[in-house]
C-alpha cells in the first residue's frame, strides 16, 4: 500500500470518526473495569463552537482518550444546557423576523416556536466538536430541558422548599431590561464607561436656598426619597430637619443624616433612591424612606416618574437635562467614567431594581462543598484557585432562583386569586395542598374535598416564572444518570462520583461550587475529584477573544486549514495548567507542521528494503532510545498526575521531533541504497507503534491513519489505536542516557568544526579522545563514526598540537586536520570560553557564598549549585592548559 507525500488530514479526519463510531468505541456501559467518567460542561444550546469550547474539549478528548487506552471503561457525556435567557432572546428575535410579538403569544404558543427553534440550531456545537475529534458518548446525549432531567429539577425545587431552603421574597436584584427578567451577580460583567456627571440643584423649602447632588442617573431623581449627608459635614448643619424639593416634580423630601455619606466625594450631599441602588435601599431601610420605582421592566419611565412617562431611561437621561437646564436647576455637566455592570446574556446595562423572587439559602449546604476543596477530596488544578473560592465559599450569600422568563423550567409554585400559593409538582397536588390547609382538622368528608377542590381549580394558577438555568445545571453529574429519576440505577452508582471536570474559573461558583453542594445534598457525596480550571483564550496582545473584538478566528475554519489535530496540538502547546494562553495561529501551523513530521518520518521507515541476511549493527542506538522512550514516559506520566497536559504534550514533541526522527532514525537508517536488517526494522516499527499510542489522545486521526498502514499488520476492525495498550513505564537507565547526551554533544562538535573549517560533510575525519570522565567510548564509536563521518578513533593521553581541540563535558577531543591549525584564532576562541566559564563561575559563587540562599535554599538545590561550580572549575582548567599549550 502506498502513503501519499503528504499528510491530507481532510482525506482521514471525516473516515476515522466515522469508522469509531460505527463501532460504538466511544460507548460506555457499566462492567467490572474501572470507570473514568467526564461529563461535559454542556455549552448553550444557543452556541457555535468558539475558542474556549476548544481548548476545554480538546482537554477533555485527551484525557478520555488516555483512559480508554489504560484499559478503563471511559465514559465523556454529552449535552447542552438550555440557556433561558440567550435561548428566549433568539426566539424573540427569529419570532420578530416573522412578524411575530411575543408578547401576542400564550405561553404554551411561544414555547412551542422555542422547541422548534431548538431542534432547528440546538445541535450544531456537538456536531462541531465531532469536527475537533470529540470521543463523548454520543448515546448519552442529555439537554438540562428534557423531560427526565426537567423532572429532577421541579422535584429538586420542592426537596428544598420543604427542607426549608427555598423561601419567596423582596429583594433588590440585578435586572435586566433587555430579557426582562432578574439575572444573578456572576451574569453581570462590569465594564468601565464614558459617562457624564451631573451636579443638580434641589430648592430647601422655606428659604431661597438649594443644595447640589451630583449624579451620573438625573433619570431616577423623581424615584428620590430623601437627600443625605454626613452628620459631622459642618456645611450642612443648618440642614438638619429641613426638606428639598426634587426638581421638576415638586416632591417634598427630608434631608438626613447617615455615616454613608463620604464627605469629600462630589458635593457630600447623596440623593437616596432605594428602589434603583442597593445600598440607597439599605439606607432607606435603615431610616424607613418610601420606596419608589420609576423604571418599567423593559427599562422606560412610568406613571410615577411624573414626567417623560414611556421613555427609555437612556432617552430620558438626556431629555432631563435640558429640562434640568431649562428650569435652572442644572449646575454644570463633566466627564466622568465609572463601572457599569452589564448583562452577560444581552450586553444591555443592568438596573437594581427591586423584585419578588424565589431565594435558595446556600449557608449550609455551602459547608461540605468548602470542606471537600480545603482537605482535598476535591482537588482544584491548579490550587492557586483555593484562596479564591474559600473566600466566596464563606460569604456565600442566597442564590436567586427565579427567571422571569417562560423557556425554562417553571416555577412549581400554585397561587390562588387571594395571593395564597402552595409548592407542587403539579395542579392537582397543589389542590390537594390549599385543601390541607382549609381542612386542617381533616373533617371534610370525600365529597366536600372533592366540592372545595373542584370550586377552587379554576382560580389556581402557576407562577409563570421559570428557574435559573444553573438551578438545573447544578445537578448535571446526577441527573445526567438518572440518579433522580431512579438513585439507585445501575449508571449512577457505577459512574458517580465522576472523576474530573474540566471547565473554565469564571464559572467556579456559580456551577463547580453548586454542583458540590448537590453532590451532597442529593446523593451524599461529592461529584467529582478533579477540577481542572483552564485559563482563558487570548489574542497575541493579551486581549480575552470575542466577537466584538474581532479577535477570535473561525474554530471550523483553522481545522479545514490546518487539520483537527493541527489545532489540537497549536492549542495544548500554548496552555499552561490555569494560566490564560496567548493563543496565536502560528501555534496551529507548528501543529500542523508535526503532524507532517511524523507522516514523513514514517514514509522513511515504510520506504526501507529490508535483507534477513544481515546482522543488526545498531544494538546500542536500540537501547539507547528505549531508555530515553522510557525516560519520557515517566516525565509524561508525571505531567499527566499534576494535569500539565501542555507539558506533557511538549515531551511528546521533543520526543518525536528530536529523539526519535533528529537521532534514532539517523543512528539505525541503512546507507544510501542499501538494505536495512530485519531486527532494526521490526525494532523501530515497535517504536513507532509506541509513539502512536503516546500520541493518540493528543492527534487521534494522524495516528488511526498510520496505524493502519500495512506495514503494521494490525487486519482486524478491531484492531485500532483508540484502543490500543496505552505505554506502561519502565526504568530508564540514567548513566546510559547521560552517555548518549555525551555522543550527542560529540557529533554536534564534530559538525561545528566541520562547519567552521568548511570541510565537506563527506570527507572523513580522524578523531582523538581524551577522557577525562571515565566513559567507555569504544560502545558508541559507531554511532559517532556514522552520524559525525569519522574514518578513525584513538584515545590518547595528551593533548595533540595542531589539532581543532573542544570539549564535551570533561572529555577532550582532537581532530587533526590537513591544515595548519589558526594559533591566533583557537587561542582567542578558548580565551572566550575562558571568559564565559569565570563569569558564570563567579555567579555560581555569588550564590553558594549567600547564607540566605544557602539556609532557605532546598538541599538538593543547593547540591546542583555545587556540581555548577565543580563543572565550570574543572573545563577552566583544562582550558587553562589548553592556552598553555599553544603559548599563551
Amino acid at each position: 500500500m502506498s502513503i501519499s507525500t503528504k499528510y491530507d488530514p481532510a482525506a482521514t479526519e471525516d473516515k476515522w470518526y466515522s469508522y469509531w463510531m460505527s463501532k460504538n468505541f466511544f460507548h460506555s456501559e457499566p462492567d467490572e473495569r474501572e470507570p473514568y467518567t467526564i461529563v461535559i460542561p454542556p455549552p448553550n444550546v444557543t452556541g457555535v463552537l468558539h475558542m474556549g469550547h476548544m481548548l476545554n474539549n480538546t482537554i477533555q478528548d485527551v484525557l478520555i482518550r488516555r483512559a480508554r487506552m489504560q484499559g478503563k471503561n471511559a465514559c465523556w457525556v454529552p449535552g447542552t444546557d438550555h440557556a433561558s435567557i440567550a435561548t428566549e432572546a433568539k426566539v424573540v428575535a427569529m419570532l420578530a423576523e416573522r412578524g411575530i410579538s411575543k408578547k401576542d403569544l400564550s405561553r404554551e404558543e411561544f414555547l412551542k416556536y422555542a422547541w422548534e427553534w431548538k431542534e432547528k440550531y440546538g445541535g450544531i456545537i456537538l456536531e462541531q466538536l465531532k469536527k475537533l475529534g470529540a470521543s463523548c458518548d454520543w448515546e448519552r446525549t442529555r439537554f438540562t430541558m428534557e423531560d427526565d432531567l426537567s423532572d429532577a429539577v421541579i422535584d429538586s425545587f420542592i426537596h428544598l422548599y420543604k427542607k426549608g431552603r427555598i423561601y419567596r421574597g423582596v429583594r433588590m436584584v440585578n435586572w435586566d431590561p433587555a430579557g426582562k427578567t432578574a439575572v444573578s451577580d456572576e451574569e453581570v460583567i462590569r465594564k468601565e464607561v464614558n459617562q457624564k456627571l451631573y451636579y443638580i440643584k434641589y430648592t430647601v423649602a422655606g428659604s431661597g436656598d438649594f443644595l447640589t447632588i451630583a449624579t451620573t442617573r438625573p433619570e431616577t431623581i423623581m424615584a428620590d426619597a430623601a437627600i443625605c449627608v454626613n452628620p459631622n459635614d459642618e456645611r450642612y448643619t443648618h440642614l438638619k430637619g429641613k426638606t428639598v424639593f426634587v426638581p421638576l416634580i415638586n416632591r417634598e423630601i427630608p434631608v438626613i443624616e447617615d455615616d454613608y455619606v463620604t464627605m469629600d466625594f462630589g458635593t457630600g450631599c447623596l440623593k437616596v433612591t432605594p428602589a434603583h441602588d442597593l445600598n440607597d435601599y439599605e439606607l432607606g431601610q435603615r431610616h424607613k424612606l418610601p420606596i419608589i420605582d420609576i423604571l418599567n421592566d423593559d427599562g422606560t419611565l412610568n406613571e410615577l416618574a411624573v414626567v417623560l412617562v414611556g421613555e427609555d431611561r437612556f432617552v430620558a437621561r438626556k431629555k432631563i437635562a435640558v429640562l434640568l437646564d431649562e428650569a435652572g436647576h442644572l449646575e454644570k455637566v463633566e466627564d466622568y467614567k465609572s463601572q457599569v455592570g452589564f448583562s452577560e446574556r444581552t450586553n444591555a446595562a443592568i438596573e437594581p431594581k427591586l423584585s419578588m423572587q424565589w431565594f435558595c439559602k446556600m449557608d449550609e449546604m455551602a459547608k461540605p462543598a468548602l470542606e471537600d476543596v480545603l482537605n482535598g477530596d476535591v482537588k482544584l488544578i491548579p490550587e492557586k484557585f483555593l484562596n479564591t473560592y474559600r473566600h466566596w465559599m464563606e460569604n456565600v450569600r442566597d442564590w436567586n432562583i427565579s427567571r422571569q422568563l417562560w423557556w425554562g423550567q417553571q416555577i412549581p409554585a400554585w397561587f390562588d386569586d387571594k395571593g395564597n400559593w402552595v409548592v407542587a409538582k403539579t395542579k392537582e397536588e397543589a389542590l390537594d395542598e390549599f385543601l390541607k390547609q382549609k381542612d386542617i382538622d381533616g373533617v371534610f368528608t370525600a365529597e366536600e374535598a372533592a366540592g372545595f377542590k373542584h370550586q377552587l381549580a379554576p382560580f389556581v394558577n402557576q407562577d409563570p416564572d421559570v428557574m435559573d438555568t444553573w438551578f438545573s445545571s447544578w445537578l448535571w453529574p446526577i441527573s445526567v444518570f438518572d440518579g433522580f429519576k431512579d438513585p439507585d440505577n445501575k449508571d449512577i452508582n457505577y459512574y458517580y462520583p465522576t472523576n474530573d471536570l474540566v471547565t473554565a474559573p469564571e464559572i467556579m461558583f456559580f456551577w463547580v461550587a453548586r454542583m458540590i453542594m448537590a453532590g451532597h445534598e442529593f446523593r451524599g457525596q461529592k461529584p467529582f475529584t478533579n477540577v481542572y480550571l483552564t485559563g482563558i483564550v487570548r489574542d497575541k496582545m493579551g486581549r480575552k477573544m470575542s466577537k466584538s473584538l474581532g479577535n477570535s478566528p473561525d474554530p471550523i475554519g483553522l481545522i479545514e486549514k490546518y487539520g483537527a489535530d493541527g489545532v489540537r496540538v497549536g492549542m495544548l502547546l500554548c496552555s499552561p495548567a490555569g494560566n490564560d494562553l496567548m493563543f496565536d495561529e502560528s501555534y496551529c501551523e507548528q501543529g500542523r507542521n508535526f503532524a507532517n513530521k511524523i507522516w514523513n518520518a514514517f514514509r522513511l521507515v515504510k520506504g526501507w528494503e529490508v535483507s534477513e541476511e544481515l546482522e543488526n549493527p545498531n544494538q546500542q542506538a536500540i537501547l539507547w532510545f528505549e531508555n530515553r522512550f522510557n525516560d519520557a514516559l515517566a516525565e509524561i506520566e508525571d505531567n499527566f498526575r499534576q494535569y500539565r497536559l501542555s507539558e506533557a504534550l511538549m515531551t511528546c514533541y521533543k520526543l518525536v521531533w528530536d529523539d526519535f526522527c533528529a537521532w534514532y532514525l539517523e543512528m539505525v537508517k541503512p546507507e544510501y541504497q542499501h538494505p536495512v536488517d530485519a531486527e532494526t526494522l521490526k525494532v523501530t516499527l515497535g517504536y513507532f507503534e509506541k509513539i502512536l499510542t503516546l500520541l493518540h489522545p493528543f492527534m487521534p486521526f494522524l495516528t488511526e491513519e498510520l496505524w493502519h498502514d500495512e506495514l503494521f499488520g494490525h487486519t482486524e476492525e478491531m484492531d485500532c489505536c483508540i484502543v490500543a495498550a496505552y505505554p506502561v513505564v519502565a526504568p530508564a537507565d540514567a548513566v546510559l542516557l547521560k552517555e548518549v547526551e555525551v555522543i550527542k554533544g560529540l557529533v554536534a562538535e564534530i559538525r561545528n568544526v566541520r562547519n567552521t573549517k568548511q570541510i565537506s560533510p563527506k570527507e572523513a575525519l580522524p578523531l582523538a579522545i581524551k577522557v577525562n570522565s571515565g566513559l567507555d567510548y569504544e560502545k558508541w564509536l559507531n554511532i559517532v563514526f556514522k552520524l559525525a563521518n569519522i574514518k578513525e578513533a584513538e584515545l590518547v593521553n595528551d593533548k595533540i598540537a595542531g589539532a581543532a581541540a573542544f570539549m564535551v563535558g570533561h572529555d577532550e577531543f582532537f581532530i587533526q586536520l590537513n591544515e595548519s591549525i589558526d594559533v591566533d584564532a583557537e587561542r582567542a576562541r578558548l580565551n572566550a570560553d575562558l571568559v564565559y566559564l569565570q563569569g558564570f563561575l563567579k555567579s555560581v559563587d555569588a550564590k553558594l557564598s549567600n547564607e540566605r540562599f544557602v539556609q532557605n535554599a532546598k538541599p538538593e538545590i543547593i547540591q546542583n549549585e555545587r556540581n555548577k561550580k565543580a563543572d565550570a572549575e574543572s573545563k577552566i582548567s583544562i582550558i587553562q592548559e589548553s592556552l598553555a599549550a599553544l603559548g599563551a
